[in-house]
């Protein structure tokens, strides 16, 4: 190995690489401890090196002012030569990314719990203004079998910071990204809670809610596609977490959780009725609403649909906005498999209004030569009288007649 020191600290070994450099085992003479060191090489061009090196400060800025038991832990921060370092606590464990790789679906209680954690790290970060922005289970880990840890703020954005991200550069891996940062928007924590949302739903059903076989396609499903609730996929999972996800997973970012400590507390809850059910989906309780959210069981499908909002045209007119603004009501999606005519039909009979849809039906018999009914109603025929309809009019003149004849003469 090349480098054997960097700073004060002594190489061990190569734990891994990532995008912007090697993470090392290393050891701490001065206070005898094991760390992890990740470097940046600077070695690059002067305009990419300038960018990174900056990113790599922002990072150790974000990072070493927080103090949180689900926050990886910075310890220094230091140059050698071409090469800038971080020094962090070690973490022997395994990354959430492995426990998820069978595509099999985790248990209910178990991945509830581990959501809990990484929002309570998030909602930390969260309330000391800083957004992580690459939430992904590469970047969680987990220590013991059960303590979460989130890493790498590499891409973090403290809202003082003088490094800002150019508008239209896509920050994050696209599968776990939030509508607004595949636009090109800046993320805030609500992006956060996206992509926490997206981690959820995958550890619940073993599948991702956005999947396509390029980052184009994964794209414009996030943008587009309304994921299925957890329990449709998954029946073992209790009907409150499709509450929590759907808001998670709301097209709009006002219709998601502000902060991560919101999520939390209802991932919480439903781990405390989960063990209070013991670990029975079947439970009442367990399906009830979580304690926080306010929107009701039929809203579930129309959050997940809601698209995001046209302000996409402001942001890319205006760079220099740092939030995401709600110019206009979110327009609510419309699930393809709707039938306009046959949702107009049962309407329709539910009220007492079957007549006046006569002309519809009409209407649409001769534009698609034939009509596609509800079960159990019958669609009616043209405005034109059948011999039956005459018959029973005749019927009814002939009786009136009689009986007014039978008033006026006796």
């Amino acid at each position: 190995m090349e480098q054997r020191k960097l700073g004060r600290y002594e190489i061990v070994g190569e734990l891994g690489k990532g995008a912007m450099g090697v993470v090392y085992c290393a050891r701490d003479p001065l206070l005898d401890r094991t760390v992890a060191i990740k470097t940046i090489n600077m070695g690059l061009a002067k305009d990419e090196m300038k960018d990174y090196e900056a990113r790599f400060y922002q990072e150790a800025k974000a990072a070493g002012g927080l103090n949180h038991p689900n926050i990886v832990i910075i310890y220094d921060i230091g140059r050698s030569g071409n090469i800038a370092y971080l020094a962090m606590e070690l973490l022997q464990g395994k990354e959430l990314k492995t426990l998820m790789s069978k595509s099999t679906a985790l248990p209910a209680a178990y991945a509830v719990d581990v959501a809990a954690q990484i929002a309570e790290g998030l909602g930390y970060a969260h309330e000391h203004g800083i957004v992580h922005r690459d939430i992904k289970p590469a970047n969680i880990m987990i220590v013991r079998g059960e303590l979460v840890k989130i890493t790498d703020f590499g891409i973090a954005r403290i809202r003082s910071a003088n490094v800002r991200t150019q508008v239209g550069i896509v920050l994050g891996s696209p599968r776990y990204m939030s509508p607004e940062q595949v636009a090109g928007k800046r993320a805030e924590p609500r992006s956060d809670n996206f992509s926490l949302g997206v981690i959820l739903y995958e550890m619940l059903t073993g599948r991702p809610p956005f999947n396509g076989e390029d980052v184009t396609s994964v794209m414009f499903q996030i943008l587009n596609l309304v994921p299925p609730p957890p329990s449709s996929v998954n029946a073992a999972v209790p009907e409150m977490l499709d509450f929590i996800v759907a808001k998670a997973l709301a097209k709009s970012p006002a219709d998601r959780y502000a902060i991560a400590s919101e999520m939390a507390a209802d991932l919480r809850e439903c781990q405390r009725r989960i063990e209070a059910a013991g670990d029975s989906p079947a439970e009442a309780p367990v399906a009830s609403k979580p304690a926080t959210t306010t929107f009701n069981r039929e809203s579930v499908a129309d959050l997940l649909a809601r698209t995001i909002p046209a302000e996409r045209r402001k942001d890319k007119e205006d760079p220099d906005a740092d939030t995401v603004e709600q110019s206009a009501p979110a327009a609510l999606g419309l699930s393809k498999a709707f039938d306009s005519l046959a949702a107009t039909m049962r309407l329709a009979v539910n009220t007492g209004m079957t007549t006046d849809i006569k002309s519809l039906s009409q209407w649409s018999t001769a534009k698609s030569g034939s009509v596609n009914a509800s079960p159990g109603f019958r669609v009616m025929g043209g405005l034109g009288w059948t011999t039956r309809d005459k018959l029973f009019f005749a019927a009814g003149v002939i009786g009136a007649v009689v009986v007014g004849a039978f008033i006026v003469f006796f």
